[in-house]
């Protein structure tokens, strides 16, 4: 039978009447997720698609588990007499009769065969009647939670109670503080940061990672959902999108999030890095486990019980598995979940990776998805599900810079006289094989700093680098150059991972920098008791309003100066990466001033050698966009590289919503003196052609109404030409009719510019005058060229000035396209190099230029200045929506004509209205 396809009017549920588009892009999504494909899908932004991708994928899983549960019911009812038929048939074979064992050889393995069959068909009727039951009994679970408010009422007492025996135990410490700390040694403190036996280089079951004793909380997963985006604003508005649909009250969603989003210990969370809150929240788990094992000695409670003051009264199993249970029955974004933790005494993080088994959409950021320990830890099973990644058009520099690691000299320095204190502090305490790989590590630190031309022991901010320069070297030739390459990384690797050893070594410089800083160490510990237990008896009484108030703490993260990361930690890195294929990466050396200043790189070559697992254990994967152009990166790099077959591929690309007359895109060839645009890297400082640039923007200003965004290809270029028409009398030109605003390099900066940006033109809209609006020069790449709307008056025009190529004497740009030239094939006659460095700069545009048509009543102007968008070429490479509608002017005039007579019918058409 053909495979029927949806009919997306009648079957997709949309909140409202969906536009054609909208439908054609459901219909496509649904046909992928069904066939099993890699499906490429571009959408403008303002065309729905966030909507569009919740309810074309929804729709599909709705219909695939009851399709599911209707053949379940189907082989259940089919299968019941046959296993009455094979039993017989065991029960015959197990007999023995003469007929039997006096067939012929092929009759005998006829016979194992259909027994082989029928065992087949009975495991698989067992494992469908399993399911069901589960599928039961977590469906009741969830009903329960829903409707039982006296199950809460009496949990929420139970909670208080917890509470009151909490505040007793911390008054009897902070009343008893000599009592509680003479029985606490110096080594006792240490204990955490010594390193287990490490007996054998075997692999062994891995030990403890925080989840074991959580067995009842586990799951077998249904079939879901990983939706994954860059930012965590953008996963939050996914959320909300998700909730104003027709699915919001049925779907069972999971948000997962770092431990520093969704931890809700405050004496945690006022740590300085991510770091040490990873690591006490660990540590914190660890003496849990050790006070419920150490619960039936009696020598050992007066210990366990001091032990238990640094355990998480939010690491509770009854009440994770009970938010578990109120994040399934109800979606919930991050801040939603992390206030509903504090309410019911519960950890968010790790209840919410407990719902990943049962939940049927599975909200993360792109490094939990991509990166594959991060995923493992996280609980992520791929095998036949759903991925899809939004917002992908920068998702191979995403997963090569995931997987590039850099260190410096200063790093390497440091690490080595971090763990050589290490060693020598603890080196009674650790076992022989600790010390050998103590010794190797240090060992590989040395002939590292050896390669930049540094020693250690010596400060590295004082050793002078002679001679300079950067290479790049394949992973073998740097192994052998720093002449470690007789040393097995892989085993090095696995030591790091079952040893914690960078986790060991930074909680150990962590304790002894606070110590050296402030000596008193036992008044310290008492005024620490004391602050927590003020600040467990203000929790309790703010409990009473049900009120979350993370101002404050937020406040104090701001003040607080950001803490780096372990050096051990990035070295970590930088080896792991060296055990990829040697066709796979580069390594960097780079030499410049003195030791601290020059630093080892990993260069990712081959981002599809990290996607392929997503790619083979998915059911699907779906690759969004607003602008995906030029697709053939995506294709040839990622996909077609991970294995994936033409056949599996599948692209979809929709127009805007908005109709064709409110887009003008224009490429102009010359300016108002005729002089050509053309801004190479030779020729755009040229003061003619900085003049008529300058003279392009004046006249555009006399006829955009509004906000005119332009771009630069960079910050440099930007000032350039902005200092020479100071000079020239051009910028006071354009200032009689817009305000001028410069993008900052700053962040912090770019809210404030865009406020004054905005009141600016609200201001000239409001009170007519000789100034009509504000132009705002901004840089291609910058942190106004993505996630910035300029929708309506904002942007009623870009202005894209040349074209930002990457800079092709990068070393590290040079290697990649060498790779590219060595394993891909000319496109029309050009090397996979060129090609990268086409689509690099195109994407750049795509972006840029996409900020300004945000919603169907928008309008607005693009005009490219340089002839070189003309090029077939590159022209290919703009979205279609405005591929389809772009004019070519050889000349000024006819271009300016066209954008007045735009802006007067669009305004003709507003007055109409």
């Amino acid at each position: 039978m053909a495979e029927e396809k949806p009919q997306a009017s009648s079957r997709f549920l949309f909140p409202f009447k969906p536009y054609s588009i909208q439908e054609e892009f459901m219909t496509a999504l649904y046909n992928v997720l069904e066939a099993g494909k890699i499906g490429i899908f571009e959408s403008p932004t303002g065309t729905g698609k966030s909507l569009s991708l919740i309810c074309g994928a929804l729709t599909w899983l709705r219909d695939f588990e009851e399709k599911k549960k209707l053949e379940a019911a189907q082989l259940l009812e089919d299968r019941v007499p046959l296993q009455g038929q094979s039993q017989d048939l065991q029960n015959s074979s197990g007999v023995g009769s003469k007929e039997s064992v006096a067939k012929a050889s092929g009759g005998e393995l006829d016979w194992i065969t259909e027994f082989v069959q029928k065992k087949a068909e009975r495991d698989l009727v067992d494992k469908l009647k399993d399911d069901e039951l589960k599928r039961k009994k977590r469906e009741e679970r969830l009903e329960q939670t829903r409707n039982n408010v006296q199950l809460k009422y009496a949990l929420k007492r139970k909670r208080d109670d917890d509470d009151t025996e909490r505040l007793i135990q911390m008054s009897s410490e902070v009343m008893n503080p000599e009592q509680a700390s003479s029985t606490e040694s110096l080594d006792k403190e240490d204990e955490s940061f010594i390193l287990a036996d490490y007996e054998s280089d075997d692999e062994k079951k891995p030990k403890d990672s925080g989840l074991s004793d959580e067995d009842d909380l586990e799951e077998e997963h249904v079939t879901k959902i990983y939706y994954c985006s860059r930012t965590h604003s953008q996963l939050a508005q996914f959320i909300h999108e998700v909730q104003k649909s027709p699915f919001g009250k049925e779907i069972r969603l999971v948000s997962l999030g770092s431990r520093q989003s969704m931890c809700v210990n405050d004496e945690v969370r006022r740590l300085r890095s991510v770091q040490l809150i990873n690591d006490q929240c660990l540590e914190m788990q660890k003496n849990k486990r050790t006070d419920r094992k150490g619960n039936g000695d009696e020598e050992e409670t007066p210990k366990r019980k001091r032990k238990s003051r640094v355990t998480c009264p939010f690491y509770s199993h009854e009440q994770m598995q009970l938010l578990r249970d109120e994040v399934l029955v109800e979606v919930k974004d991050i801040e939603q979940l992390v206030s509903l933790g504090k309410e019911m005494k519960a950890c968010p993080y790790y209840a919410s990776r407990y719902a990943i088994p049962p939940a049927q959409l599975v909200v993360m950021p792109y490094q939990t998805l991509l990166h594959s320990s991060t995923r493992r830890a996280s609980g992520i099973k791929l095998k036949g599900q759903v991925v899809v990644v939004d917002e992908a058009h920068n998702l191979i520099d995403t997963i090569t810079g995931i997987h590039s690691y850099q260190v410096t000299g200063s790093q390497l320095c440091c690490a080595h006289s971090q763990l050589s204190q290490y060693m020598e502090r603890y080196r009674s305490r650790l076992k022989a094989k600790n010390m050998m790989y103590i010794k190797q590590i240090l060992y590989i630190l040395v002939n590292l700093l050896q390669v930049l031309g540094g020693k250690v022991g010596q400060n590295p901010n004082t050793q002078k680098i002679f001679q300079g320069g950067t290479e790049l070297q394949s992973i073998n030739d740097f192994l052998f150059r720093a002449q470690f390459d007789n040393i097995n990384l892989f085993k090095v690797q696995r030591y790091y991972v079952k040893s914690m050893l960078s986790r060991k070594l930074f909680g150990f410089v962590e304790k002894y920098q606070v110590s050296a800083s402030k000596p008193n160490d036992m008044q310290n510990q008492k005024v620490s008791k004391t602050a927590g237990l003020e600040n467990f008896l203000q929790t309790i009484n703010e409990k009473s309003s049900g009120q979350v108030t993370p101002h404050d703490q937020g406040e104090a993260l701001e003040k607080e100066q950001p803490v780096m990361a372990s050096p051990m930690m990035h070295i970590e890195g930088f080896l792991f990466a060296l055990t990829n294929t040697n066709k796979d990466g580069r390594v960097v050396v780079q030499r410049q001033g003195t030791v601290s200043q020059s630093s080892l790189k990993f260069l990712l070559l081959n981002p599809a050698v990290h996607f392929a697992e997503v790619v083979k254990e998915c059911r699907a994967v779906v690759i969004a966009g607003g602008t995906m152009q030029p697709v053939a990166d995506f294709k040839d790099q990622l996909l077609l590289a991970s294995g994936v077959s033409e056949d599996r591929l599948a692209e979809f690309s929709c127009g805007h919503v908005i109709p064709p007359e409110n887009i003008l895109p224009i490429i102009l060839c010359s300016g108002p003196s005729g002089h050509q645009l053309e801004f190479t890297y030779q020729k755009r400082d040229k003061p003619q052609l900085l003049d008529e640039c300058g003279r392009v923007l004046v006249n555009l200003c006399k006829v955009v109404p509004g906000g005119i965004v332009c771009f630069f290809p960079s910050y440099e270029y930007e000032k350039h030409a902005y200092t020479h028409w100071e000079k020239t009398g051009l910028v006071a030109q354009l200032e009689a009719k817009k305000k001028i605003f410069q993008e900052p390099k700053k962040a912090g900066q770019v809210e404030q510019v865009l406020s004054e940006y905005s009141r600016c033109i609200q201001h000239s809209s409001g009170s007519p005058g000789l100034v009509t609006g504000a132009l705002l020069f901004s840089v291609v790449g910058g942190k106004m060229s993505e996630g910035i709307n300029f929708s309506d008056d904002l942007g009623r025009c870009v202005v894209m000035v040349g074209m930002p190529f990457p800079n092709t004497n990068s070393p590290e740009l040079q290697e990649k396209m060498a790779y590219l030239d060595r394993i891909m094939k000319k496109t029309d006659g050009k090397s996979p190099g060129k090609v990268l460095v086409e689509n690099i700069c195109m994407k750049a545009v795509n972006q840029s230029i996409g900020r300004v048509i945000r919603h169907r009543e928008d309008y607005a102007t693009i005009v490219l200045l340089d002839h070189r968008y003309t090029r077939p070429s590159i022209l290919s490479k703009l979205p279609t929506w405005i591929r389809g509608r772009t004019q070519t002017e050889a000349t000024f005039g006819p271009a300016l004509g066209a954008i007045g007579k735009f802006f007067s019918s669009r305004k003709s058409c507003e007055d109409a209205k």
